[in-house]
């Protein structure tokens, strides 16, 4: 939306929600720092906030003033019912049908940007038309490919902008509409109109595909650790195929984010309601070997340590899901970590964009101990020398630039010894480190 409201400065935008607190910070221009961390959003925020981007709770005066909605709510994984642990929880997605059907007067063009079910926008206009006051509502699908940490360029020089509409004249202005929209600074042939059904598929099989790559190399980093081939000229070898390609194949501790998981998920629950068991039993591994790598990453920490890390410091370098977002959703570390508090570590994070409050929040919505005892086990602190001084070892849980320009041997010399490197995103040179008296263990090398 701050990039349409940067782009198409005749365009009025305003981003409704009904946190009151969330949309007072992002009105409030005294504030450092947005609710969300991305680079390049705040200057784009701060350049057109006020001017034709607004930030409001007025929902009903929002939908009424609008020729167009995008609804960008929520669609997390169900965990009750039919479909638990699966299918996508549609409640919000409903909600803001129903609402939009209630409210508006006029005609008006929705757009889905959260990621959903194929078939969803028939839902979506079954409501719209059934519930309303008898106006006219087209439904696009408009699904979002960018990738946190470059969601600014991703947009303003995107591979693709996908717009599915119906197939019927009505259908085809209001891909128009949107069309125009994205006009404003992308080239035609950067701009792909499909069906509707086709476009919120692909949503899914993009983030698929993405994650399967990333379950592909990790498998190969353990078949390289038991070979004593390097996982990193196995990747470097295999991308320069042109058929295979560089991208997404570095191997780590595992994915994280809001997506993967939940629409890799997704796509599996649809695959078995149609009875397509192998195609289900297929995407589910990738699932399978990102848990997989996960666990074997934080064993590998428990065996190092003599197989005893009760009571001993572990100092935690990265807790966002990737660098250059404050996101924590499935991040690989709150499952390290996890994982560690149970056999009773210490774990001490510098993360330059998490708060401590967000990862007590992750613990302890992941697990059922009491929550005295996750805050007892974990703490953090903005000086990343302080978190690894008297620590065991060290687990580098996200590729934050900044770790790499770190004065490692003062980190040296600060820790117990013999003093480990867990490499969780082969982020780090190995021969240096080594050099300085550090036991590195990186990930497939």
């Amino acid at each position: 939306m701050a990039v349409i409201a940067s782009k198409c400065p005749e365009i009025t935008v305003t981003v409704v929600d009904i946190n009151q607190k969330r949309i007072d910070a992002w009105n409030d221009p005294s504030l450092d720092e947005l609710p969300v961390y991305e680079p390049g959003l705040k200057e784009l925020v701060e350049s057109t906030r006020g001017k034709n981007l607004f930030f409001s709770t007025d929902v009903e005066k929002a939908i009424d003033e609008s020729q167009m909605i995008f609804i960008s709510v929520n669609t997390p994984t169900k965990d009750y019912g039919v479909g638990e642990g699966m299918a996508a929880n549609l409640k919000y997605i409903e909600a803001c049908a129903r609402t939009i059907a209630r409210v508006a007067k006029d005609d008006k063009i929705v757009v889905e940007k959260s990621t959903v079910p194929v078939r969803t926008a028939a839902t979506v206009k079954s409501i719209l038309e059934h519930t309303g006051n008898k106006v006219h509502f087209q439904v696009l699908s408009n699904p979002e490919f960018l990738a946190e940490g470059t969601a600014i360029d991703d947009l303003l020089n995107a591979d693709r902008v996908l717009i599915g509409g119906e197939q019927t004249p009505e259908g085809q202005a209001a891909i128009g509409e949107l069309t125009s929209i994205y006009g404003h600074w992308l080239k035609p042939h950067q701009i792909l109109t499909t069906n509707v059904w086709s476009s919120e598929l692909s949503k899914l099989a993009a983030n698929a595909f993405l994650a399967q790559r990333v379950s592909s190399i990790n498998a190969m980093s353990e078949l390289c650790e038991a070979t004593n081939a390097d996982v990193r000229e196995v990747a470097r070898a295999i991308g320069m195929d042109s058929r295979i390609g560089p991208k997404f194949l570095q191997a780590s501790v595992g994915f994280g984010g809001s997506c993967f998981q939940k629409d890799i998920l997704n796509l599996v629950y649809i695959a078995r309601h149609y009875g397509l068991v192998e195609v289900a039993e297929y995407w589910e591994q990738v699932i399978r070997i990102n848990n997989h790598q996960r666990e074997r990453f934080a064993r590998k920490i428990l065996t190092s340590l003599f197989n005893n890390v009760a009571d001993k410091k572990i100092a935690f370098y990265g807790w966002a899901f990737k660098k250059d977002t404050n996101d924590t959703r499935e991040s690989s570390a709150i499952y390290i970590a996890d994982f560690l508090i149970r056999e009773r570590a210490e774990i001490h994070v510098f993360d330059p964009k998490v708060s401590l409050d967000q990862m007590l929040s992750d613990l302890n919505y992941l697990n059922s101990r009491p929550a005295d005892i996750n805050a007892a086990k974990l703490s953090a602190s903005n000086d990343p020398y302080a978190v690894a001084g008297d620590s065991h070892a060290i687990a580098v849980m996200t590729e934050w630039d900044q770790f790499r320009d770190l004065d490692w041997p003062r980190i040296h010399d600060g820790m117990q010894k013999p003093p480990f490197i867990f490499d969780g995103r082969n982020l780090l040179d190995r021969a240096t480190l080594q050099e300085i008296g550090f036991e590195y263990v990186g990930i497939g090398t």
